[in-house]
């Protein structure tokens, strides 16, 4: 099977404790322009999105204790958390990966901020970096 390679780095996801003071770090002295606000239930997020180029940073809160972002702040302390690829097919992409052998968190792909569909790799397939993959909405 023959897929496309991704299309670009669609956003680095980046977990914070306080959303607002990450938001106002970002703008106010990185210059950067926070498009929009979303939370995101089933991961239990609320998200800031900033744009810087062709390209995304994702600020994560976690919006409860036993979210993913709160427990990984408690083990690693804040920082990158992933880097999502941006691609057009992330059912065939998902298959393609699990015929190689590569541990996926997530087999099937799910919605996402901004309705996108995503699904994440396993550190241990990806030299240990998270990785998302994101279908924009549509595609």
């Amino acid at each position: 099977m023959s897929v496309k390679p991704p299309k670009q780095i669609e956003h680095i996801g980046i977990a914070v404790k306080d959303l607002e003071k990450s938001v106002q770090f970002y703008t106010e002295f990185i210059g950067l322009t926070c498009v929009g606000y979303e939370t995101v239930e089933s991961e239990k997020v609320r998200v800031a999105f900033l744009e810087i180029g062709e390209t995304r940073l994702e600020l994560l809160e976690a919006t409860s204790e036993d979210s993913p972002i709160a427990q990984f702040i408690e083990k690693k302390g804040e920082g990158i958390h992933h880097i999502a690829l941006q691609i057009d097919n992330s059912v065939k992409r998902l298959e393609f990966l699990k015929e190689q052998g590569v541990k996926l968190i997530n087999e099937v792909p799910k919605q996402g901020a901004h309705g996108n569909l995503v699904a994440f790799l396993h550190p241990k397939s990806t030299n240990g970096v998270l990785l998302e993959l994101c279908q924009p909405k549509g595609k």
